[in-house]
């Protein structure tokens, strides 16, 4: 923040005197801690060994042992939402994030652009002499803004880290990411052929970035939020990770959930009596059926043998990250750093349903509303974890993993958003080992880490009055084990389901999120004490129907207040996929229906790029052919999901990979001589399948000519949550076909321009795009 200046000007220097300290920037208190904050994806209480689970995370362990471990610490239930909490101390509708950047609206609490007046906590601490820096997984940069063209003012740079290394989106492939640092999009430094992982590269860059700060500036400190891919789909792991996990998840997860449980008591983790609720605990009608669980006992030996694999392949990616997580440490100790570090380690949500029944080697089936059967999965049981899949497990062990608590991501039920929390800080606590069950929530990370630093959270930031921060300091538990809690309140929503919590009790409607139920006033709301009930087993809603309406009128004014309107429980399938499409951002569709794309530029985000699903498109493309001439014309996607235009083995192919299913769908004809040429395909959508798939014919042309023919199918939704953008001369990260492998750059000629055209079938809105036309003439 700007200081005064304190000097005295004159007329001539000799007879000025300078202030340097109006000018440089703020100093930390004396003593302020270092503070890293570790930030998994996807992973229930019941997952890791410091709660009692069976996936070892040594590094956890440790910290743990010397730290302290949270019972009823809490998050929103989903990625995008809890992140923004943890970048601004304010509830996730209040920062525009009540789903993830991909799936925004147009409405306040729902459009990813978190408003001035909620500055992060970054941008605090390095006003007040930090270096901050930002290293994986984003999510909160709002999808319109994810491509070059756009401002970048959410983007980590903007938003008060000094540095940022990592992914845009909610997901990537652990070893084919699309990644950027700083503001823009790079190239992976080297291939998996060559050992790479996306956990080992994030880790290398975290290094880095302090050992470059403290060389420089030796005594201020640093903050990191270290956000890795782990534990979200895919779940990409090394090999010797995978094996050492076989068998260990053979008796199925409804063992291990009776497994666990009493491990989880013995740990302290949860009280004697805790109960084990339901393995599929909502009624029938309530919920996604994508979201049931198959019980154990009904399997066939080939599927509880897939199934362990997924659960194997799972561990295996969360202990290497830890592995890495570990590298940190070790240096920070080395380094004589560790001891006043405020380290926060934490996941983000509950484990993920996101698997399905079934499980997936193909997790963008899921976001296509696209379902997964065991015939189809079982082939790659032997390769799950590899660059061949982008698996998930199935919902079981969602289940298993989020005992004992009923359901997982995305539900606000305790699977949902109890999640492990440990703190480790030598320097400022003295309790060693302990675990805590003061009742707190991801908003109270800004404070505690505030409180920790000695650092007030100013009114105005950027000449911007401030909302007040939503959360509680958590540091009054560090030295005290019984401290009664000292947050009084906590709403929840997501997706529609909707519960709020005050003083020890908790009311839950009986309504999943994405179940595409509406209807949101004629809802069942359940009371559970959650001070003598943790799993939320007892509904207690006839014996205090007073408390339980006093809690839902509590939850209408947080929502209210907090930018929560309007619900939305649309499913990802059937119409509602449409209706998803229709809401979500748009890039406007210019007049002319087409979009003009050229080589020797950065991937176009696919949010961002010329939309090819559910409509009948057009691809043409002018090139300077040689008679050598080979490689990609563009490319959008990956071997699990996307299409390509290429020149190869003088051929002229095309491909449209459909959510990995083999085969691919593949056009091909001799390619055209030397010279310019006009080469490209025409898709006509004639129907729509069942799943909101488009079929219809698809033509290769060459000049003017039709040159090949074929029926393919198209995507109902997006080739892929997020990342793998359009990319032209080249296929960035992983290849979408099998005929050729990683980027293969086009060679032998010129590419001018890329036009894709979807006049024929395009959503205009005629007044948005008329005044966009009208801005650029």
């Amino acid at each position: 923040m700007a200081r005064a200046f304190k000097g005295t000007i004159n007329l001539d220097v000799r007879d000025s005197v300078p202030d340097w300290g109006a000018f440089l920037e703020g100093t930390a208190p004396e003593g302020a801690p270092n503070v890293l904050v570790v930030l998994y994806d996807d992973t229930g209480c019941a997952a890791w060994s410091p709660y009692g689970g069976r996936i070892e995370m040594p590094t956890m362990d440790r910290l743990a042992r010397d730290g302290l471990t949270y019972s009823q610490w809490h998050t929103t239930a989903l990625c995008s939402p809890t992140r923004s909490c943890f970048l601004t101390g304010r509830n996730h509708h209040q920062n525009g994030f009540a789903s993830i950047s991909e799936t925004a609206f147009g409405f306040p609490g729902y459009s990813s652009h978190i408003p001035p007046e909620n500055a992060t906590m970054a941008t605090v601490l390095r006003d007040a002499g930090w270096s901050t820096f930002w290293v994986g997984k984003n999510h909160n940069v709002p999808v319109d803004e994810w491509h070059m063209g756009a401002s970048k003012k959410h983007w980590p740079l903007g938003m008060g880290y000094d540095r940022f290394y990592g992914f845009i989106g909610g997901e990537t492939n652990q070893w084919y990411p699309d990644l950027a640092e700083d503001n823009h999009y790079i190239d992976q430094p080297y291939g998996p052929e060559d050992g790479y992982h996306l956990s080992k590269d994030l880790a290398d860059k975290a290094l880095a970035f302090i050992r470059d700060s403290k060389q420089s500036a030796p005594q201020k400190p640093w903050y990191l939020w270290f956000c890795p891919g782990a534990n979200h789909a895919p779940h990409h792991a090394p090999e010797e990770y995978i094996e050492k996990y076989k068998g260990r998840f053979d008796d199925g997860y409804e063992a291990y959930r009776e497994w666990v449980l009493p491990r989880m008591v013995a740990k302290g983790i949860l009280p004697e009596g805790t109960a084990l609720t339901g393995l599929n605990p909502m009624p029938d009608g309530t919920f996604s059926p994508a979201d049931a669980v198959r019980p154990w006992d009904s399997l066939s030996a080939d599927e509880k043998s897939l199934f362990s694999r997924m659960a194997e392949v799972y561990a295996a990616m969360s202990e290497y990250t830890d592995a890495q997580v570990g590298r940190i440490i070790e240096y920070l100790e080395e380094s004589g750093q560790l001891e006043n570090t405020l380290v926060i380690y934490a996941a983000d949500n509950g484990a993920s349903g996101e698997g399905s029944p079934n499980g997936s080697v193909n997790e963008g089936k899921f976001f296509n509303g696209w379902p997964d059967t065991v015939e189809d999965n079982l082939p790659f049981k032997d390769r799950l974890g590899s660059p061949d899949t982008y698996n998930h497990y199935p919902t079981g062990w969602a289940a298993a993993f989020s005992t004992p608590y009923k359901m997982f991501k995305r539900y606000v039920y305790q699977g949902g958003v109890c999640d492990p929390l440990v703190i480790h800080w030598p320097a400022g606590m003295k309790a060693r080992g302990e675990v805590r069950h003061q009742y707190h929530h991801a908003t109270d990370i800004v404070p505690t880490i505030l409180e920790a630093c000695g650092v007030e959270f100013p009114e105005v930031v950027n000449g911007v009055e401030q909302t007040p921060l939503a959360g509680v300091s958590m540091r009054y538990s560090f030295d005290d084990a019984d401290a009664p809690t000292r947050k009084e309140s906590q709403y929840y929503e997501l997706f529609g389901h909707r519960a709020m919590w005050h003083e020890g009790w908790k009311a839950v409607t009986v309504h999943g999120p994405t179940s595409s139920l509406s209807k949101f006033e004629q809802d069942a709301w359940q009371l559970f004490h959650t001070d003598e009930d943790r799993s939320e087993d007892v509904d207690l809603a006839a014996e205090h129907p007073e408390r339980l309406e006093a809690l839902k009128a509590l939850w209408m004014e947080e929502a209210k207040r907090n930018n929560v309107l309007p619900l939305n429980d649309l499913a990802v399938a059937g119409d509602d996929i449409k209706k998803y499409l229709e809401l979500e951002f748009h890039v406007p569709v210019p007049p002319s229906g087409q979009y003009v794309y050229y080589p020797g530029t950065s991937e176009v985000p696919e949010r961002s790029a010329a939309n090819v699903h559910s409509v009948s498109y057009k691809v043409i493309a002018e090139l300077d052919l040689t008679a050598d001439a080979q490689g990609v014309v563009f490319a959008q996607g990956s071997r699990f999901g996307g299409h390509s235009l290429f020149l190869k083995d003088g051929g002229l192919h095309y491909v449209f990979n459909f959510l990995g299913v083999p085969p691919e769908q593949h056009v091909s004809a001799p390619a055209p001589g030397e010279g310019a040429h006009l080469v490209g395909v025409e898709f006509t959508k004639e129907r729509t399948g069942d799943r909101g798939e488009s079929h219809g014919p698809l033509k290769l042309y060459i000049d003017d000519q039709v040159v090949a023919e074929a029926e393919i199918r198209t995507n109902p939704g997006h080739f892929a949550l997020c990342g793998e953008g359009l990319c032209i001369g080249y296929d960035g990260g992983d290849a979408v076909s099998a005929l050729y492998g990683p980027k293969f750059p086009f060679t032998g000629g010129t590419i001018a321009k890329v036009v894709f055209d979807v006049a024929d079938d395009a959503y205009v809105d005629l007044e948005a795009h008329f005044a966009a036309a009208m801005s650029r003439d």
